[in-house]
């Protein structure tokens, strides 16, 4: 207001830093902490080019800015179980990277729009998003490549699809070295895909894929000990709950439910406010994989079972309705 009839290098680049803020924190910090300011921020920018007191450069920075905060908003309820708010927000943030005329950023929602697919139950609808994600990846050099590919490898993975799966994998892998990080890697957080991500989305296509439950065993281990000695920039409570998930499911593959309750037990200590619905998706897997049969350690997975539903009773979204 202070800055009159257009929006000036002050306003812009308050915007900018609270967004940059919010996408580093969103992978460490619980949801319901964070909601408020991302809805705040993305009525701000809309209201700002709504009002039409913008030049073009500031105005194609503010689409950018608010493409952002709608994915984020969008990743939030996917986050909190609601696949349908969260595809129309990915919706909105597409239509904002078109405006801002930004490749990467159309890429990124395209992963977005895959990854909620994915958990929403959708695999192949999670690979043709993954699919158009790729189509405009020739002009980005940044990490949104190499998720695009590791999305793809795990939808594939759940597809029943092993060819497709190891062609997505080697992709992320070719992707990866030749990466250059772009403006959106710049923003940090969840808006880039560390090497911890990757060696997670990795494990997780490999021990769904059951060719080899030795391999994705190894893999998932790979995952788990990357987010224990990752840095503050590459750890994500998520993501590193999604590793320990796929550790334990290798181990059931094994036959080893001792090893498996090991492995998840970091995640059932998860207080509630990080129970997010990609998390305890995650420990449903666990739970549906667990044996009934006494010979093949029952016992012990029924134990195991009962944790799981008491965990999975109690998701983020009871503390934000």
């Amino acid at each position: 207001m202070a800055e009159g009839s257009s929006v000036g290098p002050e306003t812009l680049g308050q915007i900018q830093d609270e967004v940059r803020r919010l996408t580093v924190a969103y992978p460490k910090l619980a949801l319901p902490t964070l909601l408020g300011d991302l809805v705040e921020v993305q009525d701000l920018t809309f209201r700002l080019l709504e009002q039409g007191r913008v030049k073009p450069l500031q105005a194609r920075e503010l689409y950018l800015l608010a493409g952002i905060t709608s994915g984020m908003l969008a990743k939030a309820s996917h986050d909190l179980g609601n696949p349908s708010a969260a595809m129309m927000q990915a919706r909105t943030a597409f239509v904002c990277a078109d405006n801002a005329d930004h490749h990467a950023m159309r890429a990124w929602v395209r992963s977005l729009q895959s990854l909620i697919s994915y958990w929403a139950g959708r695999p192949a609808e999670a690979a043709d998003y993954a699919d158009l994600g790729q189509t405009v990846t020739g002009n980005v050099r940044g990490t949104t490549g190499v998720w695009l590919a590791c999305l793809s490898a795990r939808a594939h993975a759940l597809l029943g699809n092993g060819e497709a799966t190891r062609a997505a994998i080697s992709r992320a892998e070719d992707a990866r070295a030749a990466v250059e990080p772009d403006d959106l890697d710049g923003f940090g957080g969840i808006m880039t895909f560390s090497v911890p991500r990757q060696l997670y989305y990795v494990a997780e296509a490999t021990v769904h894929l059951g060719e080899d439950p030795a391999l994705g065993e190894t893999q998932a281990e790979a995952a788990v000990t990357a987010y224990r000695t990752a840095t503050e920039d590459e750890w994500a409570f998520g993501d590193e709950a999604g590793a320990q998930t796929d550790l334990a499911l290798a181990r059931i593959a094994r036959g080893e439910i001792e090893g498996a309750a090991e492995a998840v037990r970091p995640v059932l200590d998860l207080p509630i406010e990080q129970r997010n619905f990609g998390i305890t998706s995650s420990a449903q897997r666990v739970h549906a994989a667990l044996p009934f049969d006494a010979h093949r350690g029952g016992g012990a997975a029924a134990g195991l079972r009962e944790e799981i539903e008491a965990f999975t009773a109690t998701p983020t979204s009871v503390l934000v309705r």
